[in-house]
């Protein structure tokens, strides 16, 4: 039956579209140091001050003096009321966060312009299907029972941060002419095409089934939907301008492609109209400057209009060392990214009470801290034949000590783990993520003798060619501060079996590239999906659907439909049909099915190494800064979006 919501990954397409100190010592145990338990002081901030009226007051002055309209002209007829998670807050003030160098966007979207269509909600428990989606920009969803077509119903009288009517000609504009334009998005795979059924209802229509487009709307994708205002960007689009090439011309861009990237991006150019909580006015090598937007969609429980903060204020650091120090001395309100690591925890706990700040909690999306893969359709058919040896995936995971590794790189936090979802997960499956855990030498060998029992006198195994084996393990520099120690735990483990490692460290986009170019031996990366929801979103460790790293060519198979990369083997095929089924239905069981049938035959197939189920996570707060709850530390849930960052408020100034 078709799926009805209302009330408040890469996949295959997505991943086309595609295309980011010591401190003071103190005497505290190392158990207080990690743990995330509040340090016991009182705030201090029990009384609070608010102003009385429905808007800020740097708002008010401007109605007051003519150049704004009244608050309830600028909200819409039926605004969306978000409860905070203490208590009313009071207008005023900025929250200051750093951002690790110019690229770092993806902070600046997920803090003010986490908004799309539909929406994840505070408490997520990662769940199959739509049943934790809740309302965004559109009040209410339908859904036909094959996944081809979507119908949204939006809020009638929203307004972009200029006060145009936000409406469904601005959906429409943005995928038909914006996502679904290959001079602007030239790798296209079953996008939709957007009907406009009147002003406030917009319908997206497949020609193959997509039952996944709602789930993968509340991610950070969302955005692309709801950041497009047609008014504004027609100018500078081709086929709504006669005259393009002049104004390319008059703005030194290259084409109009390049003009009108740079017009859309929100971060980049404060001209741009949007429906974000705040709107970047200031953009310099130092900072990036976030202001509250006037015409804001949303209420407090009081008919209060949001955001409560005036603004946000993004520090640029190209440093993490930096950062922390910065961040021990209590110079961010809030910050939960690049310093939350297990091995800066100390350091932060140290600093808590001169800092003005403490610790929340931050359960993590991930289900491991690294992922040992090896490229299974490398351009050497020996290596192929070496890393699609099952025995020999295997027996090197027999070979790792993980307790070693978490004793070493992770503060003894954690347990040993495979690629397997996380164990609160409704798709849990203990023995997938404890086979071939166990520290044993012996069973190692065992393993590796059945593929490559032949070695040379220096006891180095020998490959099918009588070479030693031999392979370079690829790491992206200033990602991971973990990577670099455990690799080399890996290289000793390794090689005490007869296999012979080198530790290759490279620039993330040099990292990137050679994986996209299938150029790689093997790599480590984070297993960043660790519930069913983000798993069925972005499957990419468990098949080849999504943005894969260890079968490129079998990826791209997937991904053109067969004109492109080589047909993957048997099990491989049926996890791909099993993902279009999956694909084909609305229904939140049949895809948690599906889902699991394509972890059975990951789990058989044994395809990549996990290492370390990662340890519950954590954030900083300042102690006079509010409303900001426990919340996931994910990709797919685009930590802190969901928790509604336009109901934290600050009490600094009392």
């Amino acid at each position: 039956m078709a799926t009805k919501r209302a009330g408040v990954g890469f996949t295959r397409r997505a991943m086309l579209r595609a295309g980011a100190l010591a401190g003071a010592v103190t005497a505290a145990t190392a158990c207080d140091l990690l743990s995330t338990e509040p340090s016991k002081k009182s705030n201090g901030d029990d009384g609070r001050r608010r102003a009385n009226g429905k808007e800020a007051p740097m708002l008010a002055s401007l109605v007051a003096a003519g150049k704004l309209p009244p608050v309830e002209e600028r909200l819409p007829v039926e605004p969306p009321v978000v409860e905070p998670v203490e208590r009313i807050g009071q207008y005023g003030g900025a929250w200051d966060t750093p951002m690790l160098g110019a690229s770092d966007n993806y902070w600046i979207q997920r803090t003010i312009c986490y908004e799309g269509l539909v929406r994840w909600p505070r408490e997520w428990k990662g769940l199959a299907g739509t049943s934790e989606i809740i309302p965004g920009v559109a009040k209410e969803f339908t859904a036909n029972e094959d996944g081809t077509e979507f119908t949204f119903t939006l809020r009638e009288g929203m307004k972009w941060s200029d006060g145009e009517p936000f409406t469904a000609d601005d959906i429409v504009f943005a995928q038909n002419d914006v996502l679904n334009n290959t001079e602007l998005y030239p790798l296209q795979d079953n996008n939709p095409t957007a009907e406009k059924v009147d002003d406030y209802t917009v319908r997206f229509v497949f020609e193959r089934p997509y039952s996944i487009f709602v789930q993968d709307q509340a991610t950070s994708r969302g955005l692309a939907l709801v950041s497009h205002p047609a008014h504004y960007l027609r100018r500078f689009h081709k086929d709504y301008n006669d005259d393009i090439d002049s104004l390319v011309r008059e703005e030194g861009a290259e084409d109009w492609v390049e003009l009108f990237g740079s017009k859309a991006t929100l971060w980049e150019n404060p001209e741009l109209p949007t429906i974000c909580a705040w709107r970047v006015v200031e953009r310099n090598a130092q900072r990036v400057i976030a202001e509250r937007n006037p015409y804001y969609w949303k209420v407090d429980p009081e008919g209060r209009q949001l955001p409560y903060l005036d603004r946000v204020v993004f520090h640029m650091v190209n440093d993490p060392e930096v950062m922390l120090l910065r961040a021990s001395s209590g110079a961010y309100d809030m910050h939960i990214r690049h310093i939350n690591t297990l091995r800066n925890k100390p350091v932060l706990a140290r600093g808590r009470e001169k800092g003005g700040y403490d610790f929340f909690e931050a359960p993590r999306d991930d289900m491991n801290e690294a992922i040992l893969m090896f490229n299974l359709t490398h351009k050497d058919p020996v290596k192929r034949q070496i890393f699609n040896a099952r025995d020999f995936r295997i027996g090197l995971s027999y070979a790792i000590n993980r307790q070693e590794i978490i004793d070493v790189a992770f503060q003894r936090q954690g347990e040993p783990w495979q690629v397997a979802p996380r164990p609160e997960d409704q798709l849990y499956d203990e023995e997938m993520a404890k086979q071939y855990t166990e520290y044993d030498v012996d069973r190692a060998n065992q393993h590796l003798d059945r593929v490559f029992p032949e070695r040379d006198g220096e006891g180095r195994r020998l490959g099918p060619d009588g070479r030693p084996i031999s392979f370079t393990i690829d790491y992206p520099t200033g990602q991971v501060p973990e990577f670099p120690a455990l690799l080399e735990l890996v290289r000793t483990y390794w090689k005490a079996v007869g296999v012979e490692v080198r530790i290759q460290p490279e620039d993330y986009g040099l990292w990137s590239e050679r994986i996209k170019s299938n150029d790689h031996d093997a790599l480590i990366w984070i297993g960043d999906t660790g519930f069913t929801a983000s798993i069925t979103l972005e499957p990419r460790y468990f098949c080849v659907a999504g943005y894969n790293l260890y079968a490129v060519l079998w990826r791209d198979w997937y991904a053109s439909g067969g004109r492109q990369g080589e047909r993957p083997p048997e099990p491989m095929l049926r996890q791909l049909q099993l993902y279009d089924r999956l694909l084909a239905t609305t229904d939140d069981a049949e895809q948690a099915d599906y889902l699991r049938q394509i972890l059975q035959i990951a789990k058989e197939e044994f395809y990549t190494i996990g290492t370390v189920l990662p340890a519950p996570g954590y954030g900083i707060v300042r102690n006079d800064f509010h409303n900001v709850p426990t919340m996931i530390d994910g990709w797919q849930w685009p930590t802190p979006g969901p928790s509604d960052p336009e109901q934290y408020f600050t009490t600094a100034d009392e």
